[in-house]
């Protein structure tokens, strides 16, 4: 069928037209029943939302995505490219991409009249058949469905009523092809109104004309929970002609979560070869996505994307590769101190209620990631509530006698290998504390620092920020510190 050049080698093809809606539809069809993968790359919706929108699919529905930023919304409509047919015939030169045995356009009718079989035939690739518009409050009818052009009446001589002075706007020209609509709340009331005839009728009007385009289009909307009280809503009448509404989520769990972060993260080679992260430094990241997602400080309407954690991720392997290089290390691995370099991924990410307005964002991200590291201690590690309650000895002892004894720990920013494993190992009882546990070898300096965040997070510790280094001490010694004005950053624990 690909080779056919004219209407008359498409007849002799038995081509027969169909609809976009039932193209989706068959190619779903065989897809499920030869159980192949349909949305790759999308992970944590497998039980949830996929099964939703393959059921709109296969209805032939019109379909509205509503979730939180960040939840593959619009990756999933792009990918539903991929259950169109590879190539379908057009009508050569035809602006709304005619079916040469369908036309709906004055063009392809006049076109077909006048050569007949010998109509040329052009071949249109799946991947041109998508059409994405992002809403916005300027969106204009005349940019979705079209108005009269005076430059073609013009040009072409002909009178304002003549059909061929129409400028076609997206959706016309998305005939046969799926038209996505991100963000639709903050499309106009009256913009929407215009969609009412296309949703349920399948037809359209410019400007009063009274020309009838079948229009076969596979509409995809996206929106914001949020955005129906901050900046505009979807008005009823246009909610009840979207056949089905699908519901996405956050990652539910901590695996999918880091599956995801892992998959979109984009590293450079040299990162990948020289930057060991540890099993438990990824989840780590993960877990300041949840704390965020359950924070008070953090307005819970508008959501925590994904790319928190993948930007943070990103930001997390370039501060160990810019202190390896500083240091002229040839390899290093990931630290706790590292996530110093996190906290402008989460900043930029958040939306702040007013506590956290108050705390400020640097703060709110301070202590989202000690949450996170408090969580993570708990994982590995005896609980110091314990203790406190006189429940069980005290495992920290000989640790916390090193520190009680005036004694601190000191972490630069940019301190090389060496320098951070001798550091850590003047700790009285720490290693041999840790050792205990049964934890791989490779990465028993990373749980030894992670003791420290963790004592810290239950205050048995102080830890200090300073411009570029952190401070592990005593916290009773702490409190009769005397340079107490030379910590910008304070003790956030």
């Amino acid at each position: 069928m690909k080779q056919a050049k004219t209407l008359g080698e498409l007849k002799a093809t038995k081509y027969h037209p169909k609809s976009i809606k039932e193209e989706l539809r068959a190619n779903l069809i065989d897809k499920l029943q030869n159980r192949d993968t349909i949305f790759d790359g999308i992970l944590g919706f497998e039980d949830t939302v996929l099964p939703d929108l393959e059921r709109a699919i296969l209805s032939k529905h019109n379909i509205l995505l509503l979730g939180l930023r960040g939840q593959a919304k619009t990756r999933m409509a792009r990918l539903m490219v991929k259950l169109l047919d590879e190539y379908v015939p057009v009508v050569a030169g035809s602006e709304l991409n005619d079916d040469p045995m369908a036309p709906i356009s004055k063009f392809a009718f006049n076109l077909i009249a006048d050569k007949g079989d010998d109509t040329p035939i052009e071949w249109l690739h799946r991947e041109e058949r998508y059409v994405e518009k992002l809403a916005t409050p300027d969106v204009s009818i005349a940019d979705l469905v079209g108005d009269v052009d005076p430059i073609k009446a013009a040009t072409l001589k002909l009178p304002y009523s003549d059909e061929r002075v129409i400028h076609f706007g997206l959706i016309p020209r998305s005939h046969r092809c799926i038209f996505v609509i991100n963000e639709l709340p903050d499309l106009q009331a009256r913009i929407q109104v215009s969609l009412f005839n296309i949703l349920q009728e399948g037809d359209m009007q410019i400007r009063g004309f009274k020309l009838r385009l079948p229009l076969e289009v596979q509409f995809v909307f996206t929106a914001n929970p949020e955005d129906y009280t901050n900046r505009g809503s979807i008005i009823t009448p246009l909610k009840d002609r979207i056949e089905s509404q699908i519901l996405t989520h956050y990652p539910k769990t901590m695996e999918i979560a880091q599956t995801i972060t892992s998959q979109e993260a984009k590293l450079a080679e040299e990162q990948e070869n020289k930057i060991e992260v540890p099993e438990m430094m990824k989840i780590l990241m993960e877990r300041i996505s949840f704390q965020a997602r359950e924070s008070e400080y953090i307005d819970e309407k508008s959501g925590v994307s994904a790319r928190l954690s993948i930007s943070g991720y990103e930001n997390l392997v370039s501060t160990a590769e810019r202190r390896m290089l500083i240091n002229n290390d040839k390899k290093t691995r990931v630290r706790i101190t590292d996530f110093w370099g996190v906290v402008p991924a989460i900043t930029g990410k958040v939306e702040l209620v007013y506590e956290g307005e108050q705390e400020g964002p640097y703060n709110v991200a301070m202590k989202l990631m000690s949450a996170a590291i408090k969580d993570e201690f708990m994982v590995t590690f005896p609980n110091p509530e314990k203790l406190k309650k006189g429940q069980m000895s005290d495992p920290y002892g000989t640790i916390r006698a090193w520190f009680s004894g005036g004694n601190e720990v000191d972490f630069l920013n940019d301190m090389g290998e060496k320098e951070f494993k001798k550091e850590i190992e003047k700790v009285t009882g720490l290693k041999k504390f840790v050792e205990q546990f049964g934890l791989p070898k490779e990465e028993l300096h990373t749980y030894m620092e992670l003791v420290l965040h963790g004592l810290a997070s239950f205050n048995i510790l102080s830890k200090d920020y300073l411009e570029s280094k952190m401070s592990f001490a005593d916290p009773l010694a702490s409190m009769f510190d005397d340079d107490e004005d030379d910590e910008p950053f304070g003790n956030f624990n």
